[in-house]
């Protein structure tokens, strides 16, 4: 959100965006979880899916088993609603019955694709920000055998820097 309002004040003192209008929208800041961390919704979203489908493909028996369900509801969604309701889509046009079962999306699941570049990164979407930051900090606190000091300089933060992040995650060093 940081880097959208740089661009936005950079827009505005360009002339490209109205200043007023900036101060009407920067009234409410909305944080969406990924899919993988509001894994109730999936349920919810595959349901509406269906909804939308029985009456697009002219199929109004579709249903979804609890199997299918839950195999769903397990998946990590790297690219999140979009991704969920492509494969939803994909399974009903696919599939002959009116019954969808885990078969029917396990055949049609695409996992998203590996780059070509091993960056040593986990794939976009695979976690968040914090995660990753708190499993540096505990490969570093392995790595250093817990000597605060050398943890600290390793991930380039300062010791109290380094305090408030293991009280923020909860990690004992």
């Amino acid at each position: 959100l940081c880097a959208t309002n740089r661009n936005l004040t950079d827009m505005i003192a360009a002339g490209r965006f109205r200043e007023d209008l900036y101060y009407r929208i920067n009234l409410i800041t909305l944080k969406l979880p990924s899919l993988r961390e509001r894994r109730a919704d999936i349920p919810l979203l595959v349901g509406y899916f269906v909804q939308n489908l029985k009456t697009i493909y002219q199929r109004p028996a579709l249903t979804v088993t609890p199997a299918a369900m839950r195999w769903l509801s397990e998946l990590s969604w790297p690219g999140n609603v979009r991704e969920l309701k492509n494969l939803v889509e994909r399974a009903v046009l696919v599939t002959d019955g009116d019954c969808l079962d885990v078969n029917d999306f396990r055949s049609q699941f695409q996992p998203a694709p590996r780059s070509v570049y091993n960056t040593g990164l986990p794939a976009v979407g695979a976690m968040t920000i914090d995660e990753m930051e708190k499993s540096m900090i505990r490969k570093a606190l392995e790595f250093h055998g817990s000597t605060l000091s050398k943890v600290a300089r390793s991930l380039g933060l300062s010791r109290a820097a380094l305090y408030r992040r293991l009280e923020k995650y909860g990690i004992s060093a």
